[in-house]
């Protein structure tokens, strides 16, 4: 066993990766570039080396500084995490030349499964089944159209060296082909260096099921079970689960026994992953393997007990595994959702700037439920334009899939974080979403769900009592609190209503405060569906999270604070509530509704990013649909479309430019 490693990533991998080698006794060295100079994995390694400026083509992608930044510190092991060089088999040559151990499979293995192409030839060559496509590199947009039409639509365009939904295009007809080919392209040179795309049959109604396995350097090759990846967005997965609630044991046997195939086929020696895309008939076909521990990793971890770090750094250690396959139960279920920082109101449109606040619920285990969060930020810290926009993994662990999925919700809810837009609301929105709850998923959940895009969950009546009866109580605390303050004038004593008027969207709700006792404040809600209600809650107002029990019944509320109330959000649902006196609420009605201004004659950068292209000329007509202009950020390339047609009267920015969340681009007559 080393002494030393080195972490060749970033961000919360980087953290996960430090926490087992810590555990292991193992000394860490961290690598960063300008931009990630104050980042969470830095301060969390015992040593870091910097590699260069923020593009990750300069700094992490950059083999030479990695082994630099080796020598330099006596690493004498290299763990690539997930991205970047995880997938290179020249990183893992150049370290071997060097005497440097890589922690990840050798490089025949990644050659062979690595690439996209590769895999599947080598796949069909293990007698595993594969979607229908063609398997040669593309040459050119004619050539891609040609061969998607004798593949028959909908085809999916795929880059070869790619992962994580970049250089990822579905297309339905030629011209889709077309501009996703030059996408894809694009896309997968910026990301991994490499543009070469294939094109391959799209599986309708699909699902993603994909099996971990785990081998050694001894021949010795087991499964570790499946993780559902179905619920996606633009093909980046968006929440994963442990088991799938799809397959059956005898299909999660032969998907088993197919991947473990697979891997010893091409001499696979660390933990690794073969993709499938499923039928809902449990049909299946081998899509790729992803030669590097996944993002959703941890769901696999919480059902077997399992830590898949420890066993690629003893396996890269030389050590056998020491288990065999009938060693391997999967106890309960496991949930994961990402947290990323975009906006859902927005096309889920990427956001970046500082965490003024993040508080992430308490990882912990109680009553059988175990949360755990998986982060690379802090507090105070920034999300950069430059890199994935992945701010945490939150997942959670119970006895079965719907306790598990609760788990995720309140998990969800006590999820607190300001200055960046970020998708913890629809998350939470999906814990709810029956379909969801029921298991019938597919990979355009998503988009069939939310045909319009994300909206904020219009509240029930249940929900509105909840949270009227929150906005009321907090409002109770505070002032409560404010009698106590020193100083005041003597006299009288102050006197507080006990009723309350709570404005909650277009409706006004009367709520009594009857009584109170230590933590446990009684209200009575007037009006349909009225009644008496418990609430019972420590909450205090520093607490970003409002946290008790409302008629006994566990609640987490998020509140932030605006003018005479609270906006709050819970399960997707965001709603402001501001409450009033009897007298405040005769003068709130009188107020006059604020008119935004018009800017449906602008186009308005929808991110913070970088104008790769601008598709238009001042004079030029423009028809609603029409390509304006291309904006990078992430490391997705987003095209802003006119709205409606139009001709433009200016332009503001030009091609390489940064901008701001709502800078104008043009103007139209």
């Amino acid at each position: 066993m080393f002494d030393k490693i080195l972490i060749a990533n970033r961000g919360e991998i980087a953290c996960r990766i430090i926490r087992t080698a810590r555990r292991m006794g193992l000394s860490t060295v961290a690598v960063y570039s300008d931009a990630d100079a104050r980042a969470l994995h830095v301060d969390m390694a015992d040593e870091a080396v910097a590699i260069g400026p923020a593009p990750s083509a300069q700094s992490y992608l950059v083999i030479d500084k990695i082994l630099d930044a080796c020598r330099r510190t006596g690493a004498q092991a290299v763990h690539p995490g997930y991205g970047f060089l995880a997938e290179r088999a020249a990183f893992a040559e150049a370290l071997a030349a060097s005497g440097i151990v890589f922690i990840g499979p050798n490089p025949a293995a990644i050659e062979a499964m690595g690439d996209k192409i590769e895999s599947k030839r080598a796949a069909a060559r293990a007698g595993v089944s594969t979607v229908p496509g063609h398997l040669g590199v593309i040459a050119d947009e004619d050539e891609a159209v040609r061969i998607a039409g004798d593949i028959g639509y909908p085809v999916m365009i795929k880059a070869s060296a790619g992962g994580g939904g970049k250089g990822m295009r579905i297309a339905h007809s030629a011209s889709e082909v077309r501009d996703g080919i030059a996408r894809a392209r694009s896309e997968a040179l910026s990301s991994f260096g490499d543009d070469r795309v294939f094109i391959e049959k799209f599986i309708v109604d699909p699902r993603h099921i994909e099996i971990q396995v785990l081998g050694d350097k001894h021949g010795n090759v087991i499964h570790l079970g499946e993780r559902e990846c179905s619920i996606q967005r633009r093909n980046q997965k968006v929440i994963e689960e442990a088991p799938s609630p799809l397959l059956d044991s005898a299909t999660r046997a032969r998907m088993g026994a197919e991947a473990v195939a697979l891997a010893k086929a091409v001499n696979y020696d660390s933990a690794g992953t073969v993709e499938f895309v499923a039928g809902q008939d449990r049909s299946f076909f081998f899509l790729e393997m992803n030669t590097r521990l996944q993002v959703e990793h941890p769901v696999t971890e919480l059902v077997t007990g399992i830590d898949l770090v420890e066993q690629m750094i003893r396996v890269a250690a030389g050590e056998r595994l020491s288990l065999v396959q009938d060693d391997v139960r999967l106890n309960g279920w496991a949930v994961e959702s990402r947290i990323y920082a975009e906006d859902p109101y927005r096309n889920f449109l990427p956001s970046t700037g500082r965490l003024t606040r993040y508080r992430p619920p308490p990882e912990q285990t109680q009553n059988g439920i175990t949360v755990r969060n998986d982060t690379g930020v802090y507090e105070g810290g920034e999300i950069s334009i430059y890199y994935d926009p992945m701010i945490a993994k939150l997942c959670t662990h119970a006895p079965d899939r719907l306790t598990a999925i609760r788990a995720m919700g309140d998990a969800l809810d006590g999820f607190f974080i300001e200055g960046i837009r970020h998708n913890v609301p629809f998350l939470a929105s999906i814990m709810d979403n029956e379909r969801w709850r029921s298991g019938a998923l597919s990979t355009g959940f998503i988009r069939e769900e939310f045909p319009q895009g994300f909206e904020a969950i219009v509240a029930d009546r249940s929900l509105r009592d909840t949270l009227a009866s929150v906005a009321v109580v907090l409002d109770h605390i505070e002032n409560q609190r404010k009698r106590r303050i020193t100083g005041q004038l003597s006299g009288r004593a102050v006197r507080f209503a006990t009723c309350r008027i709570v404005e909650l969207g277009e409706e006004w709700l009367p709520v009594d405060i009857v009584s109170e006792s230590d933590k446990l404040i009684r209200i009575v809600h007037h009006g349909s569906g009225g009644g008496e209600r418990a609430v019972e809650t420590a909450w205090s107002p520093a607490d970003p999270i409002f946290e008790g029990r409302i008629d006994g019944q566990p609640v987490r509320v998020q509140v932030r604070r605006v003018l005479n109330g609270y906006r709050l959000g819970h399960r997707g649902a965001d709603m402001v509530a501001r409450v009033y006196t009897g007298r405040e609420a005769e003068l709130a009605r009188l107020m006059p509704e604020r008119v935004l201004s018009d800017a449906s004659r602008k186009l308005l950068c929808p991110m913070p990013g970088l104008i790769v292209a601008i598709a238009v000329e001042v004079g030029q007509e423009v028809k609603a649909g029409e390509p304006l202009a291309i904006v990078e950020a992430m490391k997705m390339e987003n095209i802003l479309r006119a709205e409606r047609d139009g001709k433009v009267k200016a332009i503001h920015v030009r091609k390489g430019d940064s901008l701001a969340v709502d800078a104008v681009i043009m103007e139209f007559e």
